[in-house]
């Protein structure tokens, strides 16, 4: 029987893997337990040899965390995805079905689309595809690695929590943590037509508040002033006007000094001192766009709104959710207090629905050099960089028990396809996943023993 060639093979596991939609929920009672069933079902189809010889242990409801014995067990890595996704607008205007896994044309060429090709089956498949490559080539890795799958990612669940108590009760402490994060991304900066290959050495926190407005409701045709929407509103817009002090963390000046080469004549000595003009390197990154904002403060956007149940009724209580996203150097505790002075109303409660504190910076040491000399075989037109990686992922939980927890997805994504993720028309370039799955290969080849 001839075995199937490695890029039909990968290319076929992320379309059955995307077909599956496995929408995660804060509420238990509405995730579909059965679809989760069938995704690892289909995961153990699509790699016989990774579920045959290595050990699995299943954490929370549908977690995998396998374990891959290498010749040393001295410096341990994990390699990290999530099975679960957001769920799907129906209103949005999707080009193609978002859980149909077609193969279909982007403006870089075939591309598969559809929920969880970036986010994060895309990085599934690609660790699984490497590791059956291997498998099947009779390698055996110079360390332990790990793969850990959580199954509830999106909605901050608890699958990596129980990963880490694993690891930690087995006395695993990895020299490596890969998560989701970075990635080739290209147009990330005005004037560079260098793509950058983002590797994220910390994460911002994130913490959700709820602005809660009480007052006696009543009839529409009767409204009085500074009823409870009227409050919210003003407070959203007073948050809006008072945003968070800005200043470039250490990861962001070093990403500015590595840009310099390739930013326009005139801005390169300013980048190539970043760390001398902070300052200066701060504002200009506050003009660049939101993207690049957001690089250098704690971030606040105002997500959910409810207030009263009916046209002409008068709410009694309006509330506002507020997603933070708290930068390295920020706390929690304050960030509640710059909401409380910004709002300036003691009638609008302040709740706490989650709280994150920003991840630790990972070191720029020989890990961080291993994914930096793999991106430069794989993808040698990208600049690799450190960066502050402004979303949540499971990988936060583990710097409890690594000091080197990186932030990479080794797939080439346009400003498009990064909009996307969250967003409508997710898809993932055939070619870029094949690329990415050689990439975890060869990161595991060049393990050092």
């Amino acid at each position: 029987m001839t075995a199937v060639p490695v890029e039909r093979r990968v290319v076929s596991a992320l379309q059955a893997l995307v077909r599956i939609p496995t929408v995660s929920d804060r509420d238990a009672s509405l995730v579909d337990a059965s679809a989760f069933d069938r995704l690892l079902a289909e995961l153990a189809a699509q790699f016989p040899l990774l579920h045959e010889r290595l050990a699995l242990t299943i954490v929370g409801t549908h977690g995998l965390l396998f374990h891959w014995a290498g010749a040393s067990a001295e410096r341990p890595v994990v390699l990290m995805a999530h099975l679960d996704v957001v769920p799907v607008d129906t209103e949005a205007p999707w080009q193609h079905d978002p859980f149909g896994g077609e193969i279909h044309e982007s403006p870089t060429g075939p591309a598969i689309w559809g929920r969880g090709t970036l986010d994060d089956k895309g990085c599934v498949v690609g660790i699984c595809e490497a590791v059956e490559t291997l498998l099947e080539a009779g390698h055996v890795p110079a360390q332990d690695i790990w793969l850990s799958f959580g199954c509830d990612e999106e909605v901050s669940g608890t699958a990596a929590i129980e990963a880490v108590a694993v690891l930690r009760d087995r006395g695993v402490t990895p020299w490596l943590v890969l998560d989701e994060g970075g990635a080739i991304a290209s147009g990330a900066f005005p004037g560079v037509k260098a793509p950058l290959g983002v590797i994220g050495v910390t994460e911002k926190g994130t913490t959700s508040l709820e602005l809660v407005a009480e007052g006696r409701g009543g009839h529409a045709s009767t409204p009085a002033r500074n009823g409870p929407t009227a409050r919210i509103a003003r407070a959203i817009l007073r948050v809006e006007k008072s945003p968070f002090p800005a200043s470039a963390p250490a990861p962001t000046l070093e990403l500015m000094r590595r840009l310099a080469p390739h930013v326009p004549l005139p801005l390169r000595p300013l980048l190539g001192r970043a760390d001398q003009l902070a300052p200066v390197v701060t504002r200009a990154l506050l003009a660049a766009g939101p993207e690049a904002a957001a690089m250098t403060r704690t971030t606040v956007a105002a997500t959910t709104l409810s207030g009263s149940p009916a046209l002409n009724v008068i709410a009694s209580t309006a509330k506002a959710g507020l997603n933070i996203r708290v930068m390295v150097g920020d706390t929690v505790a304050g960030v509640v207090e710059h909401i409380r002075k910004a709002v300036a109303d003691d009638s609008i409660r302040i709740d706490v629905i989650e709280s994150g504190e920003p991840s630790p910076i990972s070191p720029m040491d020989e890990a961080f050099e291993l994914l930096e000399d793999c991106i430069g075989e794989v993808f040698p037109e990208a600049v690799a960089t450190p960066y502050v990686m402004m979303a949540a992922t499971d990988s936060r939980h583990f710097t409890a028990i690594s000091a080197h927890v990186y932030r990479f997805a080794p797939f080439r994504m346009t400003k498009a396809q990064r909009q996307a993720i969250h967003s409508y028309d997710e898809h993932l370039g055939v070619a870029d996943l094949v690329d990415g799955a050689r990439w975890y290969q060869l990161l595991i080849e060049r393990l050092p023993s």
